[in-house]
């Protein structure tokens, strides 16, 4: 496991850091995330991208791979700089079935705007729309809002 940041190792042992998510099921059709763990890595903006990258990089797990991405997306709402410089790092995942790690990518690529995601959406919609995925709610939408996005920006 990726060692966080310091002070934050200081705070929670390992235990609580693997199982700080739970992902969606039943009705509930969202993740649930440690607030204080996610608002830690928030606050840190620019510091925590080390972190959340070599998390990304190098997990396998997909609960940890989307409360990382879950992470990203509140540091882009915080305005933190360089998101977009980490997109090789995210690409790792435009291949991905995982309707959860699909979502947030797609979010997170809506909000950078990366010209180089926008065939991976693509790729992405129409491989949901050949094999739909099995799960509570609809990847497609926010992919298709990812794509819409990128689409209005062009046209501007």
């Amino acid at each position: 496991m990726i060692q966080p940041l310091l002070p934050y190792n200081n705070i929670y042992n390992q235990n609580i850091l693997k199982n700080s998510i739970q992902m969606p099921q039943g009705n509930r059709n969202y993740i649930l995330v440690d607030p204080i763990k996610v608002d830690y890595f928030v606050k840190q903006k620019e510091n925590a991208l080390p972190y959340v990258t070599a998390v990304l990089s190098n997990s396998h797990n997909e609960a940890e791979i989307t409360e990382n991405l879950y992470i990203l997306d509140r540091l882009i709402e915080n305005k933190t700089e360089g998101i977009d410089k980490i997109y090789p790092i995210l690409s790792r995942f435009n291949n991905t079935n995982s309707p959860n790690i699909q979502t947030f990518l797609a979010g997170i690529y809506r909000k950078i705007q990366v010209p180089d995601a926008f065939g991976p959406l693509l790729a992405m919609l129409i491989r949901n729309s050949l094999n739909p995925p099995q799960s509570n709610f609809d990847p497609n939408e926010e992919i298709g809002g990812a794509i819409l996005s990128y689409l209005s920006d062009k046209f501007r």
